[in-house]
C-alpha cells in the first residue's frame, strides 16, 4: 500500500507542471483535496487488496499535488529577507498539524470504526474546500518581492550607534478631507507592512485642531532593525505606499526620525553644607 502511494506520488509528480498551468494553484489544491477524499471512501468500502491499491494511487497522487502546489505558494509569498524564517514556521505547523491529526483520528477509529474514520475525514476535507475557498494561494505572478530601495537615506546630525533605540518613525500626511476613509483604508494597509517589516507599534494619529492633518507613527527596537527596514521594503511594498501618497495633498509626506535619546549619568561631588 506504501508502494502504491509513492508511485502515485511519483505519477503525479510527472503531470504537475501541466496541472499547475491548466488548473491554477487554488483549483489544483481542490482537486487534490477531493482526490484526497475519494481515496479515503473507496479505502472505507475497501473490501479487497485491488481497491485497496486503487485508493492508494489516487492518495498518492493528490497528496503530491496539495504538498507541493502549498509549498510553492509559500516560498513565492515570503521576500528573500525572511523567507527562511516563513518556510519554518509554515512547516512547524504542516507537521504539527499532521501530529495532532493523527493522534485525533486514530482516537476517533478507536471509538467509531476504521471505515467510519474514513469517511467522516472525507467529508470534512470536503467541507474544508468550502471554507478555505475566500483565501486564494499565491503564485508568485502578481507580485513583485524584489527589494525596491527607493526609502532615502535618512540624514543623520547625532551620533546613532546600531544598537542605539527605540527609534520613533513619523509620517505627516495632509489630505483633502473628504478623502479621508479612503485615505485610512489604504494606511491600514501599509500599517501591516510596517509590522512585517520589523516595527512592533504603530498607529495614527489625527490633528485635533486642524482637519485634514494626519501623523503615522511606528516604533522600531533599534537604529541598525530601522536600517534594516529600507533594505526589506519590496516593489510590492512600494505599490501600497503610492496608493497611500496619492491622498497627500502636498504630495510628498514628511518623514521625521527620532531616536531615544540617551541619558549620560554625571558624578555630583556633594559638600559638607546642606
Amino acid at each position: 500500500m506504501l508502494g502504491a502511494i509513492g508511485a502515485g506520488a511519483v505519477s503525479g509528480a510527472f503531470g504537475l507542471p501541466w496541472m499547475k498551468d491548466t488548473f491554477g494553484p487554488d483549483r489544483l489544491v481542490a482537486l487534490g483535496t477531493v482526490g484526497t477524499a475519494v481515496s479515503l471512501i473507496l479505502l472505507g468500502l475497501a473490501r479487497d487488496s485491488l481497491a485497496a491499491l486503487v485508493a492508494c494511487i489516487v492518495a498518492g497522487l493528490s497528496w503530491i499535488a496539495v504538498l507541493a502546489t502549498l509549498n510553492v505558494s509559500a516560498q513565492v509569498s515570503l521576500p528573500d529577507w525572511v523567507r527562511g524564517r516563513g518556510l519554518a514556521m509554515f512547516v512547524t505547523a504542516f507537521f504539527g498539524a499532521m501530529t495532532a491529526g493523527s493522534a485525533i483520528w486514530g482516537q476517533v477509529a478507536s471509538m467509531l470504526s476504521l471505515p467510519g474514520a474514513h469517511f467522516i475525514a472525507a467529508a470534512g476535507a470536503l467541507i474544508g474546500i468550502v471554507l478555505s475557498w475566500p483565501w486564494k494561494l499565491q503564485s508568485g505572478a502578481e507580485i513583485d518581492l524584489t527589494p525596491s530601495m527607493h526609502w532615502p537615506v535618512p540624514v543623520l546630525t547625532i551620533d546613532a550607534e546600531p544598537d542605539r533605540g527605540p527609534v520613533l518613525v513619523t509620517v505627516e500626511y495632509h489630505i483633502i478631507p473628504e478623502r479621508r476613509g479612503a485615505f485610512l483604508a489604504a494606511l491600514q494597509e501599509l500599517g501591516q507592512q510596517r509590522r512585517r517589516d520589523g516595527a512592533y507599534a504603530w498607529d495614527v494619529f489625527e490633528d485635533a485642531a486642524e482637519e485634514g492633518r494626519f501623523m503615522e507613527t511606528f516604533l522600531v527596537a533599534s537604529w541598525l532593525e530601522h536600517l534594516r527596514q529600507h533594505q526589506r521594503v519590496t516593489n510590492a511594498d512600494r505599490v501600497v505606499q503610492d496608493a497611500v501618497r496619492q491622498y497627500d495633498a502636498k504630495a510628498e509626506p514628511k518623514v521625521s526620525h527620532f531616536v531615544a535619546a540617551s541619558f549620560e549619568s554625571k558624578s555630583i561631588r556633594g559638600s559638607d553644607e546642606l
